[in-house]
């Protein structure tokens, strides 16, 4: 295996292969931080070239698709490249997914693109979920060396930008989470209410917006959103209540 990015993220994939046994080759643009992997086994490339003729697996972890095409869209890589499997772990857009997965075809190369819903300290665990779409070929054949990158690794389609469109939708619901709570604080905080009283209020109340947000997807899906006869009757009250947050 190579590790092409070896930030925290790719740091974190590299640990993960080599617990497993992989014999794992590394290289980053800035190799003061590929070196700390050498001391548990891994090889540090002198160049992406090296990283990519050591190993059939190229794992790619680095900021984005450019950056992807910056260090690996190279003659002498290109040529390199082919009839291996690329495992592209970028952020990105769906897009940027398939014009990687084009770009790399072209190529001669395997092409997996995947979505990293999980910080590292999940990379390596029975809890670390990685999104992958692509061949499903590619993905079975290597399945046991994704499973040592994490426990929930799912293939979910054939098509390249499957994996980064879910992780858009994915990162939507988890950031809008996140303001909410940064607006609760400041509403707690402007009427003396304790955070801990809130962060106990919000334990009790979370399973009600699960199901909320459960059933608005199921409704959206099935095109239903008037009122019936179950608990969760209808989207538009809730929209009246959701004004009430911004009082001024």
């Amino acid at each position: 295996m190579s590790v092409v990015g070896t930030g925290r993220m790719g740091s974190a994939l590299a640990r993960a292969l080599l617990r497993s046994g992989y014999r794992t080759t590394v290289w980053n643009r800035t190799k003061q931080k590929a070196e700390p992997l050498a001391t548990l086994g891994a090889t540090v490339a002198g160049s992406v070239l090296e990283a990519v003729n050591a190993a059939e697996i190229v794992i790619v972890n680095v900021s984005d698709y450019q950056a992807t095409a910056a260090v690996l869209h190279d003659d002498a890589v290109a040529s390199a490249i082919r009839g291996k499997l690329v495992v592209e772990l970028t952020s990105g857009t769906p897009h940027g997914a398939r014009e990687s997965a084009e770009w790399f075809a072209e190529h001669g190369a395997s092409y997996l693109d995947g979505a990293i819903m999980a910080t590292p300290d999940f990379i390596g665990t029975d809890a670390g979920t990685i999104l992958i779409s692509g061949p499903r070929q590619a993905f079975d054949a290597n399945e046991e060396m994704f499973r040592a990158l994490g426990g929930n690794v799912q293939h979910i389609g054939e098509e390249p930008g499957r994996a980064n469109a879910l992780d858009s939708a994915l990162l939507a619901l988890m950031w809008g989470a996140l303001f909410g709570t940064l607006h609760a604080i400041a509403v707690s905080q402007a009427e003396e209410i304790d955070l801990g009283e809130l962060a106990r209020q919000w334990t009790a109340t979370a399973p009600v917006v699960d199901g909320l947000v459960a059933d608005l997807i199921k409704r959206t899906d099935a095109g239903r959103f008037a009122s019936d006869d179950e608990t969760l009757s209808s989207i538009s009250p809730r929209i009246t209540a959701h004004s009430s947050i911004f009082w001024s």
